[in-house]
């Protein structure tokens, strides 16, 4: 904390009032206003958070107007070129990359716990073979507090540390098997002798009938798409675990909330409503009847995938995901998908508009993130490292009760 102060005049007569300022390595300084109702009986009012900071955090940073994301001091675009998704995780959850002996330790330690108890089998039973994957993740995550009584205690650090071996290990195996569900395929099993990504492709698109070689290219793609993914700040997801973690609920049920949370078509799904729009619109001679419409605000369509609330500039994800789709279209021998040239129609021509330059529309992270993940066939599911609980229980920092 520094010495500066906020002065408050209030009206009326009334004393000022005087708060303390934050000053952290890198950002605003923040106001700490959390004595206002005592001193004043006043409150603040601002929906959405737009000027509110809930916590103390030392792990994501961003800069909307410059285009900037941080990892603990990271750039993303270096962690996505050079190092592979399990790298990142601990990353996030111990504040350094590792050296090769903990780099080795830790994936041990997460690949052991792939596997999901037997009886998690049933539960998918009893959903309908249509089911939303989501609706899925959220009942089978939320379960698996009913197995593992071991590790449900927040205050105890190294339950917190296998809860999050085990949702990082265990995510990727319940969303291979409601895709498999989905499509009346039997599940497979983990094969822990695979890296993360290239275990999560095998799970989704082996069958026990035939041999399957995983694809290095993909695999190191999707690893690819889960680091651009892993954090993002105080985000809907994000906010909502840490909100559901202030009630001393275990991490299971907490992620179950994230997930949820995810679902919505403000947040992660909206890949599912840009995907929707792309097949709406059908082909790249139907572009200009649909820019149209969405210029008109009367139409009730709106363009999705492009522009970002948090970021003004760019977003410094889009260019990683654009590379890394035209990467995977190439080794597919789907370099003219009818989807990939629309999206890249749309792309230019809303880059290039005046009415939506005006807008600050960003390049289209959300276009190529969806096409990379049709093209394979699944809906996207984003995977989120949980890695904030020592910084909620920390009271000092923790901005809910």
């Amino acid at each position: 904390m520094s010495d500066k102060k906020a002065n408050l005049i209030l009206p009326g007569g009334e004393p000022n009032i005087e708060f303390p300022i934050h000053t952290g390595t890198i950002g605003p300084d923040a106001v700490d206003i959390r004595a206002l109702l005592g001193k004043t009986g006043k409150v603040t009012y601002d929906p959405g958070f737009l000027s509110t900071a809930s916590c103390r955090s030392a792990i994501t940073y961003i800069d909307g107007d410059e285009g900037v994301l941080l990892y603990r001091g990271y750039p993303i675009e270096q962690l996505a070129k050079h190092c592979d998704f399990l790298e990142v995780c601990h990353l996030l959850m111990n504040g350094e990359l590792p050296n090769a002996a903990e780099k080795a330790d830790f994936d041990l330690r997460v690949m052991r716990h792939t596997m999901v108890h037997d009886q998690i089998n049933n539960f998918f039973r009893g959903f309908r073979r249509d089911a939303h994957p989501m609706a899925i993740l959220v009942g089978t995550v939320g379960a698996l507090s009913a197995f593992y009584h071991d590790s449900l205690d927040l205050n105890d650090p190294s339950h917190r540390e296998i809860s999050a071996f085990r949702l990082i290990a265990k995510i990727p195996t319940l969303a291979a098997m409601a895709y498999k569900y989905s499509i009346g395929q039997p599940f497979v099993y983990p094969d822990n002798e695979l890296g993360y990504s290239a275990n999560f492709m095998r799970m989704l698109f082996s069958v026990p009938a035939e041999d399957y070689k995983v694809n290095p290219t993909l695999a190191r793609a999707l690893d690819r798409i889960f680091i651009l993914h892993a954090d993002h700040e105080q985000n809907a997801s994000t906010s909502t675990v840490r909100l559901a973690g202030s009630s001393g609920a275990n991490p299971f049920a907490c992620v179950a909330a994230g997930i949820a949370c995810l679902w919505g078509p403000a947040h992660g799904g909206a890949n599912e409503a840009c995907l929707d729009m792309l097949e709406e619109i059908g082909d790249v001679s139907r572009v200009g009847e649909y820019i149209k419409k969405a210029k008109d605000k009367n139409s009730g369509f709106r363009l999705m995938g492009f522009g970002h609330r948090v970021y003004k500039n760019y977003d410094p994800r889009a260019k990683l995901m654009r590379e890394t789709c035209h990467e995977v279209l190439t080794e597919l021998g789907l370099e003219n998908d009818r989807l990939f040239k629309l999206a890249m129609e749309l792309e230019r021509i809303a880059l290039e508009d005046d009415y939506f330059v005006e807008k600050s529309s960003t390049q289209m992270l959300i276009f190529t993130r969806v096409l990379f993940s049709e093209r394979w066939a699944f809906r996207p599911i984003c995977l989120r490292v949980f890695s904030r609980w020592p910084e909620l229980l920390d009271g000092s920092r923790s901005g809910m009760k």
